[in-house]
């Protein structure tokens, strides 16, 4: 969807504009529109985009704007009301996936923002499909919602150990040798559903290189504040780097299209991280047009009735 920012009826706050064109200069690099050519190796984990460490202040102001920024443009998609923004977020263990939500939807009205996060799942989510448990919590129109995991776990998780295929309650003669090609047409199948039916789809993979990814470790282990956060079964799953890396790199090539493309963060800087998530939700808003809703005459003669009544208190 083309841009149409500079069209809008409602005057935009100040400097709107230029913050959406700043966040398009930041998002644009690591989309992944058409997938096919896509190799994870051609994404630096550790890339700030030519920013150096001793602009990070300035990048956190940037931020800081961004998510003013984004408030206005989520205020705007709630009072329409035509529109539902749905934010997927994939990673390996310690990427920074609830740090990028938190610090990104910080100024979000809770009204117009709902969470799920999928853990493993339950007795009665394998009694369904496994489309199941996310399908559920979609956003409504005019919110904003967000995955932290999400069907997505089923061509990454169920691959890498794919015992897990027989613990799912699917029907065996149903597992064949092109189960995963299978699931990605039915994902992309699904998520053009969305997109038909005014759910825009945006997704995130936070690419943290196994190095910095051992630091977080250690970091969650001697610090006792953040002692909870840690799992054995973090370091166990280390062992299937290589696996996890061709999984996930399979995964965007054959899941991102341009209406539901995939944004390959670099993630061994969370600062870095955080600006190109909120550029990209600024950039995804954007393109929808959007605009508080103009009142008919009917309406106008209510208000204006409203405010005599309260003129002659």
């Amino acid at each position: 969807m083309a841009s149409k920012s500079k069209h809008r009826q409602n005057p935009a706050p100040p400097d709107l504009d230029t913050f959406i064109k700043k966040a398009r200069k930041y998002a644009r690099p690591y989309r992944v529109g058409e997938g096919k050519k896509f190799r994870l190796k051609d994404v630096d984990p550790g890339d700030t985009a030519g920013i150096g460490s001793e602009a990070k202040p300035q990048s956190e102001e940037a931020l800081q704007n961004g998510v003013r920024a984004l408030a206005t443009l989520q205020d705007m998609l709630y009072a329409q009301d035509r529109w539902a923004l749905l934010l997927i977020f994939q990673a390996m263990d310690a990427a920074g996936k609830d740090g990028a939500i938190k610090h990104v939807m910080s100024g979000v009205n809770p009204q117009g923002c709902q969470v799920a996060s999928f853990k493993v799942p339950t007795s009665e989510d394998l009694d369904h499909d496994y489309l199941w448990r996310c399908n559920r919590q979609l956003p409504e129109r005019g919110r904003i919602g967000i995955f932290n995991r999400s069907y997505y776990e089923e061509v990454l998780v169920v691959r890498v150990h794919e015992g897990l295929l027989g613990k799912s309650k699917i029907p065996p003669g149903l597992i064949k040798k092109d189960i995963w090609d299978t699931r990605y047409r039915d994902i992309r199948s699904y998520e053009r559903y969305l997109a038909n039916n005014g759910v825009l789809v945006r997704k995130f993979f936070l690419h943290i290189s196994q190095k910095e990814q051992k630091r977080r470790f250690f970091e969650r282990i001697e610090n006792p504040e953040k002692n909870w956060k840690f799992s054995a079964s973090d370091v166990e799953e280390r062992g299937f780097w290589k696996d996890y890396m061709e999984a996930y790199e399979e995964m965007i090539r054959e899941t991102s299209t341009e209406e539901s493309p995939w944004y390959v963060v670099p993630a061994d800087n969370k600062w870095f991280t955080r600006v190109v998530v909120a550029a990209a939700v600024i950039d995804a808003l954007d393109s929808l047009d959007l605009r508080y809703p103009k009142v008919g005459p009917e309406k106008l003669r209510e208000l204006a009735g409203a405010k005599k009544a309260l003129l002659a208190e």
